[in-house]
């Protein structure tokens, strides 16, 4: 008999900006002017000239030009840290990994460790990784990564003031580097984002083929989104803040329960579509767009779980989205170019309602949205959805991100990008990692240190990856099982013996789990995925997430903690 286990990941390519690379030379140090962007200048040495391979993506010859250098210079601190950061850009951490001890057992240096750093940031270790940059910041020595690196630590936990300030220092120090770029450009107004990333589109950079397109995607949203100035951006139209609305159930079969779904009206026709934790947006198949009258703005693409690629979507604009007692207006939604999203009408992922404490009551079966607590001096805020950085003016004060930061509501008492606020009612919710869309909770599997695990309601069943398996329990292959996501089949599945899971405040032992390899989705957010926290275990819960904060309750129901 075949167990069909499908995992629900929509990742939104218009939003997604990486591996930008601009033209200032490392020895300039003025920051570089909004609209100017060229390839890296080269030194005439071969460490010059591998850093300007390493700008254009062509990581096989700076690979080359790096081990030549070192060749000459067998301890350069500089050349070591340079191939370091070509195999995280090649997704090979083991091999960054093993280069960064095996330079610091020859020669201590805070370029070496800054490097290392970033390889246990990738691995997830971020205390250690957190540990390190703020030493060496600390210390005084002026290194740009050190700021990047604590700069996307800072990020991941909503300190987005801090953030923004790391990133300044970093860019302060050497403008030029692609991967300080990527980062800045998150500083920029919508018009000298748009200036930037056509000059970074006409010239050399080091995007792989998905992050080109999707750069390309989100660009020309980006000049549609300036024309319609007469169309006001995403924004709450009804008077209510707060609402509570029923879940629907989705069932396999009369017997078996698959999810929960919200009963969402776009343009008047109204849709079941699946509540998804691991999803971002709103997305729904073809049918359902042409039913509400949904036009495309923009080409794009989504992908998620699978290995059969990314699939055709498109960005549009619903002029009217009813969920509950809540209307949104304008806002976008992706349509997938298909019949079915994995199964279903389509998803709608929970971080559009980032600007509201989202209130997953699966044991009562509600939906429950409400106003997030105020900060200290903060006056009434225009609450919006989730609107992909639906930026129309340059007024904005670079709050709003493209990659790991999320969209907030503008408040008219404070102004610029605010640090999370941990309010007194707040104190003992546990404090996840935001990347994108992805919630990150730290979770303890037996007696090894504590791994990243994705809240997933869309996924039906827990997982983890077959290398986190084997630290703890013994891994086999599993061929009745299959996994399926927005990007087709799964090919290789895998069984886990028992594995006890512990989380937030809560401990569930599970029996087997299902493995699969999560390194291409760790890849893309760039820290290492190890697992999904699934259906069956938390629609045992009620779920407060606080996604501007970074933080997230878990309590069980009492019928299911006997």
């Amino acid at each position: 008999m075949i167990r069909a286990f499908r995992v629900y990941l929509a990742y939104i390519a218009v939003g997604l900006i990486a591996g930008l690379s601009f033209s200032q030379s490392a020895s300039n140090n003025a920051p570089a002017a909004a609209g100017s962007a060229s390839p890296v200048l080269s030194d005439g040495s071969a460490l010059g000239e591998a850093r300007v391979l390493y700008g254009k993506g062509a990581f096989d010859a700076a690979i080359e030009k790096y081990q030549t250098f070192l060749k000459e210079r067998p301890d350069s601190p500089d050349a070591f840290a340079g191939l370091v950061r070509t195999y995280l850009k090649l997704h090979d951490v083991d091999k960054a990994s093993g280069i960064a001890e095996q330079a610091l057992a020859q020669k201590d240096s805070p370029r070496l460790r800054v490097a290392r750093a970033e390889v246990w940031f990738r691995q997830g270790k971020l205390a250690e990784a957190e540990k390190e940059f703020v030493d060496i910041i600390n210390s005084g020595y002026p290194d740009a990564h050190a700021y990047l690196g604590l700069a996307r630590e800072r990020r991941a936990i909503a300190m987005y003031k801090s953030a923004k300030r790391m990133i300044e220092m970093a860019h302060q120090l050497d403008p030029a580097d692609p991967d300080i770029q990527e980062q800045w450009i998150d500083t920029l107004s919508s018009s000298e984002r748009i200036r930037y990333l056509e000059k970074s589109l006409a010239g050399d950079n080091n995007w792989d083929a998905d992050r080109r397109a999707n750069v390309a995607s989100y660009l020309e949203y980006l000049k549609e989104r300036a024309k319609q100035r007469n169309l006001s951006p995403c924004r709450l139209v009804s008077k209510t803040t707060s609402t509570e609305t029923p879940m629907v159930r989705l069932l396999t079969d009369p017997q078996h329960l698959r999810g929960y779904g919200l009963r969402v009206s776009i343009n008047g026709h109204e849709s079941n579509l699946l509540l998804d934790t691991g999803a971002s947006g709103i997305l729904v198949n073809r049918l359902i767009a042409e039913k509400a009258g949904v036009s495309k703005i923009v080409e794009t693409k989504v992908g998620g779980i699978g290995n059969q690629g990314r699939r055709n979507a498109f960005v549009g604009i619903a002029g009217s989205i009813k969920i509950g007692e809540l209307e949104f207006q304008n806002c976008p939604i992706e349509i997938m170019d298909s019949r079915s999203v994995v199964g279903e009408d389509g998803l709608i992922g929970t971080d559009i309602f980032e600007n509201f404490l989202v209130n997953l009551d699966f044991p009562k079966e509600k939906l429950r949205l409400s106003e997030l607590p105020k900060r200290p001096g903060e006056a009434e805020s225009e609450l919006a959805l989730n609107n992909m950085n639906d930026q129309q003016d340059d007024s904005d004060s670079g709050e709003q991100s493209t990659e790991n930061k999320p969209t907030e509501a503008k408040p008219t008492g404070l102004s610029g990008p605010q640090d999370r606020y941990v309010a007194p009612e707040m104190r003992s919710y546990t404090t996840v990692y935001r990347f994108g869309h992805d919630l990150l909770v730290p979770t303890h599997i037996g007696n090894v240190p504590s791994k990243l695990f994705l809240v997933d309601t869309g996924a039906l069943m827990n997982s983890i990856s077959p290398s986190a398996a084997r630290e703890i329990t013994k891994v086999h292959e599993d061929n009745d099982m299959i996994v399926k996501g927005i990007s087709g089949r799964v090919d290789k599945v895998y069984s886990a013996s028992k594995a006890v899971l512990q989380f937030g405040h809560i401990r569930q032992e599970n029996q087997e789990m299902t493995a699969f390899d999560t390194k291409p989705l760790s890849d893309s957010a760039g820290i290492e995925i190890s697992g999904f926290l699934g259906f069956v275990t938390l629609r045992m819960l009620d779920i407060k997430i606080d996604y501007r904060d970074a933080l997230i309750n878990f309590e069980i129901d009492p019928r299911f903690s006997r």
